[in-house]
């Protein structure tokens, strides 16, 4: 399976979460997040939680440039603008691959016991790090470069977590992500995927990117559940070449491709009042995920109402 610059984003968080999530469950402890966290500082889980942090980044660096970088030749260090490419669908996504990063690493500091401020830092660090390292291998690669566009986006997304720490104590907007099949994959299988797997990656016209809030965070005194959240996305549609806006298939079919945005309603599964902890952990692991729900649309003028949305 071969993946176009940017979807490769997709599978490197996923693959960093679970290896932390899956591999370690002897983390899982505690309540105040997924991994749980200590009163006091504890150098013995500092070293854990360095090790897996560690463990992670090099691991799936070395798997990535071994399935991605290795197909091209090294160069010297280049740039490469490609803002606007797939309506800037993939720059979400490296918005949403650092804030992840950045949150799930803070976690894990906060397991070992450092201090809400400490490994909120450390977590912002780490994730925009991680994102920069690979955006310097794409500086290195012929078929690549460095991309300015993403390196802004990437900044975004591990500020986002920051900030949030520093301004609310707590995360008030959570990123999430969805995906729906769409029939344009059809038209490009090399581009676009072969089967769902592939397209859940590839397919940038399935991939919406969501950003989710409880009204209760900014209305105490309301009566709204603080688990359940308004969420806005934005995806695009139509876009079958990542540069153009417009695309004619071999029947002489048309396509203009359109921005999309959402309102949706959506649950923060952390806030769910589950006394199981096994199960609320389960669910928490959840929470990177936007669940379906009856949403608006807005292409173009046309608002359009689905009854459930993926």
């Amino acid at each position: 399976m071969t993946v176009n610059r940017g979807q490769i984003k997709l599978i490197q968080i996923f693959f960093l979460l679970w290896s932390m999530e899956i591999f370690f469950p002897n983390l899982l402890l505690g309540q105040n997040n997924f991994f749980g966290s200590s009163d006091s500082l504890s150098k013995k889980r500092v070293a854990i939680a360095s090790s897996v942090a560690v463990f992670t980044k090099i691991s799936s660096i070395s798997a990535l440039y071994g399935i991605w970088y290795s197909q091209y030749e090294n160069s010297k260090f280049n740039f490469f603008n490609d803002y606007g490419n797939w309506g800037n669908v993939d720059k979400y996504g490296h918005t949403y691959s650092s804030y992840q990063l950045s949150r799930t690493s803070a976690d894990l500091y906060r397991w070992a016991g450092m201090s809400q401020r400490n490994s909120s830092f450390i977590g912002f660090a780490m994730g925009l790090s991680y994102q920069t390292t690979l955006e310097i291998f794409d500086g290195f690669s012929s078929g690549y470069g460095f991309s300015w566009g993403d390196f802004w986006f990437n900044l975004l997304g591990s500020s986002l977590y920051l900030g949030q720490e520093t301004l609310f104590k707590e995360q008030v907007f959570l990123p999430k992500f969805s995906y729906r099949p769409t029939s344009y994959a059809t038209l490009r299988p090399n581009t676009f995927g072969s089967n769902h797997v592939e397209r859940l990656l590839k397919d940038y016209n399935g991939q919406t990117y969501w950003l989710s809030f409880s009204p209760k965070s900014f209305l105490k005194s309301s009566k709204f559940p603080s688990w359940l959240c308004i969420s806005m996305g934005y995806g695009i549609d139509a876009r079958i070449v990542g540069d153009k806006t417009s695309y004619i298939d071999i029947n002489g079919q048309s396509y203009f491709s359109n921005p999309e945005f959402y309102l949706s309603l959506d649950i923060d599964f952390k806030k769910l009042p589950i006394k199981n902890k096994t199960l609320k952990k389960v669910l928490t692991s959840l929470n990177y995920l936007k669940i379906p729900a009856p949403a608006i649309s807005l292409r173009g003028n046309k608002f359009t109402f689905y009854p459930v949305y993926f």
